[in-house]
């Protein structure tokens, strides 16, 4: 029986994994592409450059400097559930970095990445580092939801709006409370998988893996005042996010409340989760504007607010995560090549 040459079998196995990438990216990028031409369209670029010139630049100075703190309280979210076990500098950079890479790098890499380059700074594993990201998302996509849809009544000016708050409130307590019972019984919910999807393998390995990681990084909600730690700097770290939209919504727009900016960071959060090309370029801005568009009936301005919290999300990631890079010796491309022959192994 012949046999192809291990070169081409090689080249053939490059071409799947090129293929496979480009199956990931294409549907993003053609979303970003289709907002970002839906933008210019509906948009008067004049008129969103002299609103950038009439900002109250004083508040948008106070909004940027936020963002340094956002980011130093978001690493001390994380180094919170890594149980101190890593020093506070090297996850602070690591964090940066992770960011750094999100805004730049397709297919979230930064998440990924942020445990592959902590497990090279400290004595954790990537394994061990991985399921605490997991829970730091699920609970950030928990906040943003809330934020969201207790801002969405007083939006749309329906009555009862403080009812449906309370309501929101209990939704997620009653989500937190479910995720509580999920770790204190993850073995047996492991199970209960593994037995359903029994017939779907592919769904069984992935599912597997993932839930493994995501019960383990559920473990802090079994250590009470583990949790309470890890809550209260997550709150802190939204409640300063939610100042700092407020802050830049303000410089544009005098008559803006603070559900002005409830509404816009909860569409900002869900915009950055939307698929679309790296640093979620044209969902971010479509959600923000959109948002604010709503709200102020002026579309022009409205992006102007977009653009300046796409500068918000890029300087401290930028600047923090830069020199993190640098300290390491690193580039964007040089960890965008490690990164994908270690998920290449890892597969």
């Amino acid at each position: 029986m012949l046999r192809a040459p291990s070169h081409e079998v090689v080249v053939v196995q490059k071409k799947s994994r090129s293929g496979k990438q480009i199956g990931r990216w294409l549907p993003g990028a053609l979303v970003s592409v289709l907002l970002i031409a839906a933008i210019l369209y509906f948009v008067d670029i004049p008129t969103m450059l002299t609103s950038i010139r009439n900002a109250d630049f004083r508040l948008l100075a106070v909004s940027m400097a936020l963002s340094f703190v956002w980011l130093m309280v978001r690493a001390k979210v994380w180094m919170t559930l890594l149980r101190d076990r890593a020093p506070y500098r090297d996850v602070l950079f690591t964090a940066g970095e992770g960011y750094l890479l999100n805004n730049f790098l397709p297919f979230r890499l930064g998440e990924f990445g942020r445990a592959f380059l902590l497990s090279r700074k400290s004595g954790m594993q990537f394994g061990e580092i991985l399921p605490t990201i997991v829970i730091e998302r699920a609970m950030d996509l928990a906040i943003s939801a809330a934020i969201f849809l207790a801002a969405l009544p007083f939006v749309v000016g329906a009555e009862g709006s403080e009812r449906i708050g309370y309501i929101v409130g209990a939704l997620v307590l009653i989500g937190l409370v479910m995720m509580y019972v999920l770790a204190r019984n993850n073995r047996w919910a492991l199970d209960l998988f593994h037995k359903l999807s029994a017939r779907w393998p592919a769904v069984q390995k992935f599912g597997g893996s993932f839930l493994e990681s995501f019960f383990a990084g559920l473990a802090v909600l079994t250590d009470g005042w583990l949790f309470a730690r890890f809550l209260f700097w997550m709150l802190l770290n939204w409640a300063i996010a939610l100042l700092a939209y407020y802050l830049m919504m303000l410089a544009y727009f005098p008559q803006a409340n603070f559900v002005w900016g409830m509404f816009g960071l909860g569409a900002a959060a869900f915009g950055g989760a939307i698929p679309s090309a790296p640093g979620a370029v044209g969902t971010f801005e479509g959600a923000v504007a959109g948002a604010l568009t709503v709200l102020s009936g002026d579309q022009s301005t409205s992006l102007a607010v977009a653009l300046t919290a796409r500068l918000y999300n890029y300087l401290n990631s930028g600047v923090i995560g830069g020199i993190g890079l640098a300290r390491e010796g690193q580039t964007l491309s040089g960890i965008y090549q490690q990164l994908m022959n270690f998920r290449n192994k890892s597969e």
